[in-house]
């Protein structure tokens, strides 16, 4: 794949998606920077243009497909045509099943999973036609592992892996790549939109991304040296490479450690 020139980024204003930006930064290439919060992502646009690159902000909740078929059109006429998509937004959430209620599973699924397939519906009939660019689908290692607590969290970002491994098929055939990236923890303010029943649940997680042995700048240059060399599932952290392979072979193994977990997040002990 060449480098990237027009590069469409979703939660383009703060972590993650603003390390990918910096990231495409170069002298001529343009970039679209979409993001809930339009202050974050305007000043994502300041740092961006400070390393030669060029682009626009728009304002964009991935909830509303009106407003991402209007930020596909923007690209369109404003770069003529688009190399790379990454459909990045997302929130954080946790507690046990029982204690989500339903209005936390919608909230969930209508950012991290349909924020995607809508994404996907608005920008990839543009990468159909031109016969050419790359989807980078943003999902988590919790769509791999499935630990207990965060079962809205788990479904949606496994759903993000099933639907960029359906693309992978379907777009291949005209010359289109897809890439999904499923990272561990790792230090960002992803917990500025946590929701969950429990502030517990948001503090064990916040350890665990304080504690992260790579940054979101890691993990960007990671995404962009393996999605250009045409990866399809990429997994920044080396601990979570080694969990994928064992679950994989010890699958048994991983459901135990994951019952374990469960029963200290419930206060028991086995007998």
């Amino acid at each position: 794949m060449q480098q990237a020139q027009r590069v469409v980024i979703t939660g383009a204003g703060s972590g993650l998606g603003r390390e990918l930006a910096l990231c495409y930064a170069q002298p001529g290439a343009q970039l679209a920077l979409a993001d809930i919060n339009e202050e974050g992502a305007r000043e994502t646009l300041a740092l961006i243009r400070a390393k030669g690159a060029e682009g626009f902000v728009q304002r964009c909740d991935v909830r509303d497909y009106c407003q991402l078929a209007a930020l596909a059109q923007a690209c369109e006429e404003q770069f003529g045509g688009l190399d790379v998509l990454i459909n990045n937004a997302g929130v954080a959430s946790g507690g046990m099943f029982c204690d989500l209620s339903l209005e936390d599973w919608d909230w969930q699924i209508s950012i991290n999973l349909m924020g995607v397939v809508k994404g996907c519906k608005a920008f990839i009939p543009m990468l159909q036609e031109q016969k050419s660019g790359h989807v980078i689908n943003i999902a988590s290692m919790a769509a791999l592992m499935q630990a207990p607590g965060m079962s809205n969290y788990n479904v949606a970002k496994a759903g993000v892996v099933a639907l960029s491994e359906s693309l992978l098929c379907e777009l291949k055939p005209i010359g289109v790549g897809v890439s999904v990236v499923c990272p561990s923890f790792f230090q960002t303010n992803l917990l500025d939109s946590y929701r969950g029943p429990s502030s517990q649940d948001k503090s064990d997680i916040a350890k665990l991304l304080e504690n992260s042995p790579i940054s979101a700048a890691d993990v960007a240059a990671t995404i962009v040296r393996e999605s250009a060399a045409g990866q399809f599932m990429i997994l920044p952290h080396e601990k979570g490479r080694e969990a994928w392979a064992m679950k994989q072979s010890q699958p048994e193994a991983i459901y135990s450690e994951m019952t374990r977990l469960a029963e200290k997040k419930l206060g028991l002990s086995r007998a």
